[in-house]
């Protein structure tokens, strides 16, 4: 584990414990709030997050700044990362085996953090986090505890470009986790 930022951020950068830095243009650790309440994890950067460094910031993580505007809550207060953090190839999933390479960065970044609320976006997020037996439809909308934070799985906004009937669910999963995080 890793136990500063910084310490997190270089071991990142210099990563090569997976044929996944082979291609890539950034390191995509994530951004926001360091010190956030509510901490999102999706499953790994694409294109645009892969040029500019960031997470979410494509086609998903506009409708991603949507939700968080219709909700009050602004990207500055969440902190947001990816369960790894150089981007597959085609925007395919992560394998098993890159996922494992940084496992040990995403669960630095949830203990650096501290969040009270982590999202999770996403099956892969899920199956990384809370277990390979977990499965995105049946989860979604269900609270989960784990080392006493809280976990909402919900579905990745990829998704909802493919399929917009999913959007109501990923709104009403957002929208509980910010109530949630209002009464704490």
């Amino acid at each position: 584990m890793y136990q500063t930022w910084e310490e997190l951020e270089e071991e990142c950068k210099n990563c090569t414990k997976c044929k996944l830095c082979n291609n890539r243009h950034n390191v995509v650790i994530g951004t926001g709030n360091k010190n956030a309440r509510i901490m999102f994890i999706g499953e790994g950067p694409g294109a645009d997050e892969d040029a500019y460094g960031i997470p979410f910031v494509g086609k998903a993580g506009k409708l991603m700044d949507k939700a968080f505007q219709g909700v009050g809550i602004k990207r500055e207060e969440v902190y947001i990362a990816n369960i790894v953090k150089c981007r597959p190839p085609n925007n395919r999933n992560p394998e098993k085996d890159e996922a494992a390479s940084c496992r040990e960065y995403i669960e630095s970044q949830i203990r650096l953090v501290n969040p009270e609320i982590i999202v999770l976006l996403g099956s892969v997020a899920l199956k990384n986090i809370l277990g390979e037996e977990y499965g995105i439809t049946a989860s979604r909308g269900k609270w989960f505890e784990k080392d006493g934070i809280k976990y909402m799985p919900t579905f990745h906004p990829a998704a909802l470009l493919r399929d917009e009937s999913k959007k109501i669910y990923f709104w009403n999963d957002l929208k509980a986790s910010v109530n949630i995080n209002k009464q704490a």
